[in-house]
């Protein structure tokens, strides 16, 4: 009731403009740029199938099959593209924590099948520097309302970065993965809580998917018993087949 009322004095706004909502969300025309991920999607990096291949038809990519990520399974709630792209950027860069409960509500929808045989969620963590100046942890804003909504353990320091490491900006997949190789730690009391457990890994958005694998692979060595990623958008281009 108390919602309610504050909301007929003061109208709901949209986090993307000054227009006001039915509810706290997007405007509508930005809503209708993004371009969600529906099923089918590659089991292995989330990437869209452009159709359904039928029963028969592998649930993973060219690439996922001819070289598997470290972690098991990825979703991401949309592509990463110019309506994307702008909304990511305000939450990560802009201090727009608004953001968080609408992107981990998408995560939710976009990696359901995940999160319901996950036991734990983590949120790819930033250097205690690099958390200094941005002020919060853009993947640990979206993992915390998406593990209490879902009942799953939080755990917000089993996962560290031990170096400062560069940004992934402009980097070459091979360099991406050169950057973040040993950036990663889990701690003494993290490694408790994870061993054995399927971990549901968070991050904002899935380049190559270096960063995640990188994750993937210190999570796994400490004793996750596996590891899932879900994002909040992907490019179309993450995965490429090799040669």
């Amino acid at each position: 009731m108390g919602r309610g009322l504050a909301d007929l004095i003061l109208p709901p706004v949209a986090h993307d403009s000054r227009e006001a909502t039915a509810a706290a969300g997007l405007s509508p025309d930005a809503w209708s740029r993004v371009i969600f991920l529906e099923a089918p999607v590659c089991d292995g990096c989330g990437a869209a199938f452009e159709f359904d291949g039928g029963e028969f038809a592998s649930e993973r990519c060219a690439a996922c099959l001819a070289q598997p990520y470290a972690f098991a399974r990825a979703r991401a709630a949309c592509v990463y593209d110019e309506a994307s792209r702008g909304l990511i950027l305000k939450y990560k860069h802009g201090d727009q924590q608004q953001f968080s409960a609408l992107f981990a509500r998408w995560i939710s929808r976009a990696a359901c099948d995940l999160i319901a045989e996950a036991d734990a969620v983590v949120p790819v963590p930033l250097h205690r520097m690099r958390l200094l100046s941005r002020r919060f942890n853009q993947a640990a804003e979206i993992a915390r309302p998406l593990a209490r909504t879902a009942g799953l353990d939080y755990l917000a320091d089993a996962l560290v970065r031990t170096e400062r490491t560069a940004t992934q900006g402009g980097k070459s997949a091979r360099g991406r993965r050169l950057n973040v190789k040993s950036a990663f730690a889990v701690t003494e009391a993290g490694a408790r809580r994870i061993k054995g457990r399927r971990i549901l890994l968070i991050d904002d958005v899935l380049t190559t998917g270096a960063t995640g694998e990188a994750c993937a692979k210190t999570l796994l060595a400490a004793g996750a018993r596996a590891v899932d990623l879900a994002v909040i958008a992907r490019v179309r281009t993450a995965r490429i087949l090799p040669t």
